[in-house]
C-alpha cells in the first residue's frame, strides 16, 4: 500500500513527467527528477525505468483528452455532429500558444518501438480515437465506416503535428476538410 509520502512522491514526478515530456520524450533521468524534486532512488522504488513513468504520465492524461475530444453523452447531435466536434476541439486547442501537438502521435513518433511500454499506451489512445471514429462513421451510415474513420485520423494526426509544430494555423481547416470527407462519405 503505498504511503501519502509515496503518493504525492508519484504525483510529482508524473506531474513534471507530463510538463517535461511535451518537448520531446528523450530526457535523462536525472532532468526528471530534478524537475520533480524527487531522488532517482524514489523514482526507482516507486517505478522499474524512466519508460515506466512515461508510459504512466500518458495513462494517467488519457481520461482528460478523451473527455476534451468526445463529446458528453448529454449533448445533442448525430454521428456527423459527434466527429466535427472532435475537430472543433482540435482546432480550438491547438489556438493556445502551448499547444505541442498530440501527445500520443509524438510519443509513437518518437520512440519508434513498439515495445517501448509508453507506445503501448499511446497506440491505446489512437486505437481509442479510430474506434470512436468507425463507431460515429457506422451510425451515421457512411459507405466505408473504416475508410472513412482512418481517413480522419489522418486528418486529425496530420493537423495536430503541423499545428503543434507551428507549421499551421488550424482555424476552420480541419472542420471543412472533414466536412467534405463527411459529405463525400454519405455520413449523416
Amino acid at each position: 500500500m503505498a504511503t501519502t509520502d509515496n503518493v504525492s512522491t508519484q504525483d510529482r514526478l508524473l506531474d513534471a513527467a507530463a510538463e517535461l515530456y511535451r518537448e520531446g520524450v528523450s530526457l535523462g533521468v536525472e532532468t526528471l527528477c530534478r524537475s520533480a524534486g524527487v531522488s532517482k532512488r524514489s523514482m526507482y522504488q516507486l517505478f522499474a525505468s524512466k519508460d515506466e513513468v512515461l508510459a504512466a504520465s500518458l495513462a494517467r492524461r488519457l481520461p482528460e483528452y478523451e473527455e476534451r475530444l468526445a463529446p458528453g453523452p448529454q449533448e445533442p447531435g448525430g454521428p456527423r455532429e459527434r466527429i466535427l466536434h472532435v475537430f472543433e476541439r482540435l482546432e480550438k486547442g491547438s489556438a493556445d500558444p502551448a499547444y505541442r501537438g498530440c501527445p500520443y502521435l509524438a510519443a509513437l513518433v518518437e520512440l519508434k518501438d513498439p515495445e517501448h511500454p509508453a507506445s503501448a499506451v499511446a497506440r491505446g489512445a489512437k486505437e481509442w480515437l479510430l474506434g470512436f471514429f468507425r463507431a460515429q462513421a457506422e451510425e451515421g451510415g457512411a459507405r466505408d465506416a473504416g475508410l472513412l474513420a482512418r481517413q480522419l485520423m489522418l486528418v486529425f494526426d496530420g493537423a495536430s503535428a503541423r499545428a503543434g509544430a507551428g507549421i499551421e494555423t488550424l482555424d476552420g481547416l480541419t472542420t471543412t476538410t472533414v466536412t467534405a470527407l463527411l459529405d463525400a462519405s454519405g455520413t449523416r
